[in-house]
């Protein structure tokens, strides 16, 4: 190329640059304002823009076939369709991305978990731009194969057997899909949106990223958890924000048979009614089961607006009950019974040895038992 070529060269991508730094100027500054959409524009197409315009310059400005060699031109001429390509993808890209996030700013999110119909649009517009992406950055990448002879030569026999060829790539790609097919699944069934509670390998957390190929929990603790999409749709999963952000606190007490039931509903209930962590719906302290140690399970539940008061006010139950048990009433505090078992011909044997003990001996008569109990002076049910 002579020095001609290269200085129209350089003013023509000089031009274009230029026009680009225009339309950008007039984007942010005249037209913001009015037009939301011109913000998004010019910041999504701060490289793609410029890189397609220095392209598309230089494109034009290229010397005609009878000013270089053959060999020269075609050279030239296949580096210039490829680039051409590339950028024009990126540039197309970088506006569908710019055209979906005036959608996701106008959803207005927040932190909380009751914008449950913002975060199922956010997540199905996130997931189909990602999925059009990789069918426009797979078609790209084709056509730039095909400006190649060989892969030309290559696809025309690829399309003699294009059976053979569906049936291999099926194969090959069918992890691939049916990670992408799950999570299409997932965004458009309304089975897990991004910013949702869930509970998923022990692990609980909230969805911070659902892409074509992983999802990812960002777990209480600060780790991320990274699940295949595929495993939502194959197994089971708790998802506690599915049909709305209310969620009950429950809290167990395991307890002695002494535990003054009336008195703990009663300091339950002031607690949880003064809590600003309770939404006001109901709340309730009752027992619920007898366990095979012998420990009576009491159950404080109490409602609250989102899964995060729901943690506050279940810590702060259990925090005042123990406080206000070990304090008022430390007999009902849990503790283990021992019972010793002994037959009628040791009886006698036992109670010579240990005149003042306070053991039970089971298999006696009742008037025995009672005789028995007299002499240890204490509790039957007490070792």
């Amino acid at each position: 190329m002579e020095p001609r070529h290269w200085i129209t060269l350089g003013i023509a991508v000089g031009i274009a640059v230029l026009l680009v730094a225009a339309a950008h100027w007039v984007l942010r500054h005249q037209l913001a304002k009015q037009w939301n959409l011109a913000e998004f524009i010019v910041d999504r197409t701060k490289v793609s823009a410029y890189t397609a315009a220095a392209v598309v310059g230089a494109n034009l400005a290229l010397p005609s076939r009878g000013d270089v060699d053959s060999a020269t031109y075609a050279t030239l001429n296949h580096v210039m369709v490829i680039l051409m390509i590339a950028a024009l993808t990126a540039f197309g890209i970088a506006l569908a991305y710019a055209f979906t996030d005036t959608i996701l700013a106008r959803l207005d999110l927040n932190s909380t978990d009751a914008d449950r119909r913002a975060r199922r649009l956010q997540t199905q517009v996130r997931l189909l731009r990602r999925v059009t992406t990789s069918i426009i950055v797979t078609l790209a990448v084709a056509a730039i194969l095909f400006t190649f002879d060989e892969i030309q030569a290559l696809g025309a026999g690829l399309l003699a057997s294009a059976g053979v060829v569906g049936i291999v790539a099926g194969v090959a790609a069918q992890s691939t899909l049916g990670n992408l097919f799950a999570g299409l699944q997932l965004a458009f069934s309304d089975s897990l949106r991004l910013g949702d509670v869930v509970v998923i390998e022990g692990e609980w957390g909230r969805v911070e990223e659902l892409s074509l190929v992983n999802v990812t929990i960002k777990i209480w603790d600060e780790r991320r958890l990274v699940i295949p999409v595929a495993n939502f749709t194959t197994s089971s999963f708790e998802n506690w924000t599915k049909e709305g952000t209310k969620i009950t606190a429950p809290v167990l007490f395991p307890l002695d048979w002494q535990v003054p039931i009336a008195a703990m509903r009663e300091e339950a209930g002031r607690v949880i009614t003064s809590s600003d962590h309770w939404d006001g719906r109901s709340w309730s302290c009752q027992v619920v089961d007898i366990t095979e140690t012998g420990e009576v399970m009491v159950r404080v539940v109490a409602t609250a607006s989102h899964t995060d008061t729901q943690w506050f006010i279940a810590c702060e139950i259990r925090e005042h009950m123990i406080a206000w048990l070990a304090e008022n009433y430390p007999e009902s505090l849990p503790r283990k019974r021992t019972e010793f078992v002994a037959d009628s011909s040791e009886e006698s044997e036992y109670a010579s040895q240990y005149p003042t003990s306070a053991f039970r001996r089971v298999g006696t008569t009742a008037a025995a038992a009672t005789e028995d109990n007299g002499r240890a002076g204490g509790d039957p049910g007490e070792a």
